[in-house]
Order: C-alpha cells, then structure tokens, then sequence
C-alpha cells in the first residue's frame, strides 16, 4: 500500500522530470539525450546479442569513477563480459563512455515507477545489478526480487545525515534496503548505519577509490608545469556554489604581497558552472586565465598577469591539476555540503586543506588527516591563510606528499574483495554462461 501510493507519486511526477531535464539541457546539452530511456522506452538496436548482461548503475561522475575501477577487474574476472552502465547525470554519462566496449551498452536509469522498471529490465535481462555506493530506489529493488535477479549495494557509503533523512521515511526506505541481495560497505560507521535501514551488509570491504591509478601523462605533466610556474600554485578543487564567491572575497580583502606570491587556480565541481565563475571572477576584479585557452603549455605572463586567477575549465584533468598545485583547498567542505573524493589528490601527492564539512566522506578524511596527507581548517579564511603559509614551505610539503603516498598504498586492495563478493553472489545464484566461465 505504502510503495502503491509512492509508485503513484512518481507517476504523476513524469511531467515535471521531462520539464526539469528540458531545463537542465539549456546548461548541460547531454540531458537532452535519450530522454526516453529515462522512462523505460529504448531503441530496438539497444540490445546486441550475447551473453547477459552485468550491470552497474554509476548516477553521477564519483561514482563512475568508482565504477570504472570496478568494471576494469570484471572483464579480468569475466572474460567476454558485457557490460550494461547506466547514469542519472549528464557528466556521469559522458565519463562512462570512456568504459564501453563492443557489445556494452549505456543508458539512462530508469525513472523509479512500476512501468519504467519493468521495461527496463524485461530489454536489458540483467545477470546481476550492481547499484554504485549509494543509489536504492523502491521500485527498482523490488522489480529486482520479483523477476530473481540479484541486486546489490557496492562501495557503499551512507553519511549520518542520509540516515536521518531515509529513517524519516523508514515506511520506505526500509523494505527497499532490506530486499537487497547484498551490501558491502567502504566503512564500519557506513555499516552500521546500513544495518539500521535494514540492508544485509556482508563486509566492509574499504573504499575502491584507492585502487584508481591517477592518469601518469597528466600528473607528469602537472609537475613538469609546477616548475615553470615560478611561484607556488594553490588549488580550489572541485569547489562548489557558494565557495567561489566565498574565496574571492577573501582574495579580495588579502594584502596584495601575499596573493601575488601565489597562484590560484580554480576548478569548479560542475561543467555547467564554468562560464558563471569565470564572470565572478572578473566582476570582483580579478583577471582570469582559462585552462581551455592554454593548448599544451601554461599561459605567458602577458595573458596572465600576477593578478590572474586561472580557471581549470575541463573535464577528466584532476590529475594534471594536481600535480601542478602544491596545496589544494578540499571543494564542498566549506559549504555543509559534505565535502569531495580527497583520495585522488592523495593518489598524486597533493597536500589537501579541508573544511569543517566533510560528513559523506568522514573517515576517509579522518584517516588522511592521521596520516598526515591533509590538514583541517575552521573556516575558508583559515584555510586560505594556511594555504598561503604551507605554499612555499618545502620541506612539510614534500613530507605530506611523502605522507599522502603512504596513505594511499595502505588502503588499496578493495576491488579485488569486491569482485570476488559479486563473483560468489552469481556462482551461489545464477552459475555464469560458458562465455563468462
């Protein structure tokens, strides 16, 4: 009865999915594609033929990025394995094509009604679905049991304020998490707080992130730039609304001397929000240098003057970003916004400042900041103050980036763990095709 009337809410809601998708379109051009799929309709072509799919669901680009680490062991673990990757967000979608192979196939999540669900697995026929460290929606879990196909929770992550939010709809949420064939969460606290929403955890496997390899040609080529730049680079990465402003201001009211004796670079969180930084930027001030306008080499001092702020206006460059910072501000910890993946910039060395905010990534940074691969600060203005201080400070530099490397080969080996857990799951329930055997 619960599920009937939620499943009769996210009916009537369809219209106004199409009108936001329309909307978000005008920024983001990759929501206008396939709007279809998102409500279960699919062209007759999706469908080669050949073994059953695996499928993974990645919503948004961390997780596809978490995916992509996975889906490279699968093929090793499943030779011949198709690959069935499906999105909620247009980067998400754009990152995921980089996975495919010939025979894989990449659409939309299905919108979470009875009808939606059913079309899409009635086309796609999954061997297992694997749900990427967050996204449980009713009436996919449940579409899932009905038809007997396992549906698991991987890398899975719940901060204490999306429990809160989900035991507020317990009614809901619980026999979602319940009727899940599996959950292997990244922590003991992500666990624990798995449990109360009924799911059946079977192990803390610790978090697939760190087994990712930072791409070596853009890291290499962010150092090799490091040394050109003849000052020390400070990174806001993946900085999120509000932060910019926040930042500016404060550059704004810094003794000039201290500004010019670093570089700063930004790097907005989301693509669609490139063009209102840049113009923030210029409305408090500043110059800006867009990364899209460099080609293969650092701007010249004529097109980037000491009061320069540069842009990094790209997608899939973190590692060259990087490698060129000395210190790099944690974007989303400085909003209660629950802060961004650090362990990419610890894979590349990088010394990161946090904010107060990093609730959806809590022990994660815990252990960085134990480790000494990053540092806490109250506040953006203590945190710009200790990027200024650390900037040029070689010596504690080079033993946090000592400290991150150290850091990060310690907590690899969760991806193995992991494929051997989803290997089991389908041997106990669905022995594998002679094409995956």
């Amino acid at each position: 009865m619960i599920r009937a009337l939620y499943s009769l809410l996210m009916h009537l809601a369809q219209p106004f999915m199409r009108a936001r998708l329309k909307r978000r379109a005008l920024a983001e051009p990759g929501y206008a594609l396939a709007i279809e799929e998102r409500f279960g309709y699919y062209a007759a072509a999706a469908v080669p033929t050949g073994p059953a799919f695996i499928w993974v669901h990645a919503v948004s680009l961390g997780e596809t990025r978490a995916a992509a680490i996975l889906v490279a062991q699968l093929r090793q673990q499943f030779p011949g394995m198709r690959l069935l990757l499906t999105h909620g967000t247009a980067t998400g979608r754009a990152h995921g094509t980089a996975l495919l192979q010939v025979g894989d196939v990449q659409v939309w999540q299905p919108w979470d009604t009875p009808g939606a669900t059913a079309r899409f697995l009635r086309q796609f026929k999954p061997r297992i679905g694997i749900l990427m460290e967050t996204e449980v929606w009713p009436n996919l879990v449940e579409a899932c049991r009905r038809q007997q196909i396992p549906l698991v929770l991987a890398n899975a992550r719940l901060s204490g304020k999306s429990l809160q939010h989900s035991l507020k709809l317990a009614w809901l949420a619980r026999p979602a998490y319940r009727a899940l064939t599996a959950a292997w969460a990244q922590t003991q606290a992500d666990a624990d707080r798995l449990k109360q929403l009924g799911a059946p955890v079977a192990g803390v496997l610790g978090n697939l992130k760190f087994d990712a390899s930072p791409n070596r040609a853009q890291l290499a080529n962010g150092r090799a730039w490091r040394t050109q730049t003849g000052r020390p680079v400070v990174l806001f990465a993946s900085s999120r609304e509000g932060e910019e402003a926040a930042l500016l201001a404060i550059l704004k009211d810094t003794p000039q001397g201290l500004t010019k004796a670093v570089q700063w670079l930004i790097v907005p969180r989301h693509p669609q929000r490139f063009d209102e930084v840049a113009a923030m930027i210029t409305a408090h001030g500043f110059a800006v240098s867009r990364r899209s306008n460099w080609q293969d080499a650092l701007p010249k001092p004529v097109d980037a003057p000491p009061d320069c702020l540069w842009l990094g206006d790209s997608l899939g460059e973190m590692p060259l970003y990087y490698g060129l910072a000395s210190v790099a501000l944690l974007g989303g910890s400085f909003e209660p916004l629950g802060g961004q993946n650090l362990i990419e910039a610890a894979a590349c060395a990088c010394l990161v400042v946090m904010g107060p905010h990093t609730f959806n990534f809590t022990e994660a940074a815990q252990l960085a900041q134990d480790a000494g691969a990053a540092l806490r600060a109250p506040d953006l203005a203590g945190a710009v103050a200790l990027a200024l201080a650390l900037a040029d400070d070689t010596n504690r530099l080079q033993a946090a980036r000592n400290a991150a490397e150290v850091f990060t080969a310690a907590h690899r080996g969760a991806t193995v763990k992991l494929v051997r857990a989803i290997d089991n799951v389908l041997s106990s329930r669905h022995p594998p095709p002679k094409e995956l055997s």
